[in-house]
Parts: C-alpha cells; structure tokens; sequence
C-alpha cells in the first residue's frame, strides 16, 4: 500500500473511537478470527458487527480474507504506526506537574486578591 493509498489519519482515529470496534480489536491482538466469532460476545447482530468490521477495513486496521465459506479477520498493527507517530509527538512535553501549577494558581489568587478555592 503506497502513501497515497494509505487510508487517512482521521479515519484511523474515527475507527478507534467507538469501544466495540477497540473491543473487536483487542479481540484480533490475539489471533485471527472468523467472522462469526468475532461478533459472537457482542449483543447485536451480525450486520451490525460486520458494519464495524467495515469500518476497520477501510482505516487498515483489519484485513479480510475469505477460506471457502468463512471470511477472517486479520489485524494489521503496522496500520497503527501513523497515529503512534503522530500521537508521540505531543510526547516531547513534559507532563504537568500538578504541585507545582497549584503553587502557581495560589500565587496568582492571592496577588489577585481573590481568595483561592477550598
């Protein structure tokens, strides 16, 4: 798959935001699945599972492939590598420091004259 062919960022994100979908996910991390077993913990039917699967295979999250009769479920995790790298980026600040920015707002209050919240 070239880069022009990959599919887009927000289609991969759209894809991790419904629970089911990371639920069918977190399901492939473990092996390949048919179809039918897949949806078999989820209370709806099998079109609707299969609408999810859809959408997972249009982000490149998942592969399908049919053998006879059974159509499989595949997870690609080289699909993820986009999101990861752009997800890291945001990793170059340090996280908040918590005590140290209630120090802040307590100074800030109290050259303020406003007093702070208890």
């Amino acid at each position: 798959m070239s880069a022009s062919d990959a599919p887009s960022l927000d289609m991969v994100f759209t894809a991790l935001a419904d629970p089911t979908r990371r639920s069918i996910l977190a399901m492939l991390l473990e092996d390949d699945m048919a179809v039918t077993d897949v949806a078999e913990p989820f209370e709806m039917s099998l079109a609707a599972v299969s609408k999810h699967l859809g959408i997972l295979v249009a982000a490149g999250l998942i592969s399908q492939e049919k053998h006879g009769r059974v159509k499989w479920c595949k997870l690609e995790p080289d699909a993820l590598r986009e999101a990861s790298v752009w997800m890291q980026a945001f990793g170059q600040y340090d996280a908040l420091n918590l005590d140290a920015f209630e120090r802040f707002l307590v100074q800030e209050l109290s050259e303020s004259d406003v007093p702070p919240a208890s």
